[in-house]
């Protein structure tokens, strides 16, 4: 009797592991974004888990499913990273809207806090020759959500996210954290309660796909491209916020956003270019901003919380760096 030669037995398994694990992928990047709120973050914890995993695979048994295993190595290697981690917030996390005379942004130049970071939609979103892709659940990547996720205790963070966005049962659950039914239950109780308290009135959002949403979005184009503060009268509800990282003030009501933006943000028309895109599910933008030099550069990302009745969050992140993240390049498209 001949042996297989190792390198055909390795090659066999990397193919077998291939075909088993990579369908998991993109969910599992939704599920380490949830958990840890910043998208270079959940690339690298995906990394460590597909590496976990091929190490684990030879001894894998299918005493649960891939998918069961697979999610049991994520979530915690997500809690590993989250041992000593400071949670990431938004400004709205912070404190209370501010409420003084307009003032020029002033960056927090402390270290003090760790930023919500925006998710690329077309990082989730399956290639056309991949019709069986698992459906992921897009609604728990509201960025509201994200971010209030963010101020529960990983556990329970984990326990949530595993229970209410992914249907495992207690049981499951409790198996994939070491942990007892019993605590599964306090947890997602203590969860629940705990989330109520962070988000007490939801809002009734709007598809990105809606006709409606491209609206808004375009009207909020044009007001920065133009350095029209009166478009944003027209797309902005009375009861809209607006917030930045990295700083740490934010705006509540029309007036408050329009006022800072156009004392110290819109500039003169030509400043800002602006293409749409998608991030949470929610419609969003790419920025570009012109330099000293006159030279359009990347800026960052703003997500928009669109309604029937007008925009109702703004939530922009100066990080040139989430440009080439979601995909576009380093000068805009003339």
């Amino acid at each position: 009797m001949t042996r297989a030669h190792p390198r055909a037995d390795t090659g066999a398994q990397n193919d077998s592991f291939v075909t088993d694990t990579e369908p998991h992928r993109r969910e599992l990047l939704a599920h380490c974004y949830r958990m840890v709120g910043a998208i270079h973050e959940a690339e690298d914890l995906v990394q460590e888990t597909y590496i976990r995993a091929w190490r684990a695979y030879r001894k894998f048994e299918h005493r649960s499913s891939i998918r069961t295993w697979l999610y049991a190595i994520a979530t915690n290697v997500c809690l590993d990273a989250l041992g000593d981690h400071r949670h990431r917030v938004l400004p709205s996390g912070l404190g209370d809207p501010y409420q003084g005379p307009a003032t020029p942004p002033d960056p927090d130049s402390t270290g003090e806090f760790s930023w919500l970071q925006p998710l690329p939609d077309a990082l989730l979103t399956p290639s056309a020759s991949d019709p069986e892709a698992l459906v992921i659940d897009r609604e728990s990547l509201r960025l509201a959500l994200v971010a209030s996720l963010q101020h529960l205790p990983p556990q329970q963070r984990a326990i949530l996210m595993l229970r209410e966005v992914l249907a495992f049962s207690t049981a499951e659950t409790a198996q994939i954290l070491g942990t007892t039914r019993a605590s599964v239950k306090s947890g997602l109780q203590r969860a629940r309660t705990r989330l109520a308290e962070l988000q007490p009135n939801p809002t009734d959002l709007i598809e990105p796909s809606d006709p409606r949403t491209r609206t808004l979005l375009d009207g909020y184009i044009a007001a920065f491209e133009h350095s029209d503060s009166t478009l944003l009268e027209q797309v902005l509800r009375a009861d809209a916020t607006l917030e930045a990282t990295p700083f740490k003030n934010w705006y509540a009501g029309r007036i408050a956003c329009i006022r800072q933006l156009s004392t110290y943000i819109l500039g003169n028309p030509g400043d800002w270019r602006m293409l749409p895109t998608r991030a949470n599910n929610q419609p969003a933008v790419v920025t570009y901003h012109r330099n000293a030099g006159g030279v359009l550069t990347p800026y960052g990302v703003a997500v928009l919380t669109a309604t029937p009745t007008g925009i109702t969050g703004v939530v922009a992140f100066q990080d040139p760096n989430l440009v080439a993240a979601f995909g576009f390049p380093p000068e805009p498209p003339h």
